[in-house]
């Protein structure tokens, strides 16, 4: 589990392909090794990834096929910047929210314009994940923990303040700039929650029908 709150930014700076999947290098000088163990979990871009060998100053982490198709891990490339966060332990500060580093789906920035100091970006997620995104909720964009200022359909509003866009990836976005999204955890068990039995049925899913069917729409 992470927070969302960013902790440095790495570096790709090695990809190697094995068998049909990936094995990734990313280097981070400024990241604090000193507490990091093979095994340990690493949100990269908002992905989970395990620590399965060090270098200097840095980490090589296998990539399943199932990571590449849902992220947008299969267009890195060397050199390019990363968010990393390291997992939380219990006496962590959770100064976002809870993040499982799994990610649902690749979303696109459409615009992003001046806010006074901050700016105000517009990003467009996959038609599926738009009902798990809510006015005032949290989401979270290439792993950083983040507040939706306005939803219209696919489309969500983000106002992000000058100290996220120096300290993440978020300075470097622009129209067209692929993202990882992951919505907020409770929102997903909610809604597999509210099946109850029906659950359990394949190809089950919740609809406005089965809500009403079942009192919770009047």
């Amino acid at each position: 589990m992470f927070t969302g709150i960013i902790q440095t930014l790495g570096q790709v700076v090695a990809l190697h392909k094995r068998s049909g999947d990936i094995r990734l290098q990313v280097q981070a000088p400024n990241f604090h090794w000193d507490d990091v163990q093979l095994g340990d979990s690493i949100a990269t871009n908002g992905v989970c990834l395990t620590v399965v060998e060090f270098g200097p100053n840095s980490f090589w982490a296998d990539v399943s096929v199932e990571t590449l198709n849902f992220t947008s891990l299969a267009n890195w490339q060397t050199g390019q910047r990363v968010n990393l966060e390291k997992a939380l332990t219990p006496s962590s500060r959770l100064g976002g929210h809870l993040v499982s580093g799994h990610v649902d789906g690749v979303g696109r920035v459409l615009s992003r314009h001046p806010d006074a100091r901050s700016e105000r970006f517009t990003l467009e997620a996959p038609a599926p994940l738009a009902k798990y995104i809510a006015h005032k909720g949290s989401i979270t964009v290439d792993g950083v923990s983040l507040t939706v200022n306005a939803v219209n359909g696919c489309q969500f509003e983000l106002n992000i303040v000058p100290h996220t866009l120096a300290e993440t990836l978020m300075g470097d976005y622009r129209p067209g700039t692929q993202v990882n999204l992951e919505v907020d955890l409770i929102a997903r068990y909610l809604e597999r929650l509210l099946l109850g039995d029906k659950a359990a049925q394949p190809q089950h899913s919740l609809s406005e029908s089965f809500l009403a069917e079942h009192g919770y729409l009047k």
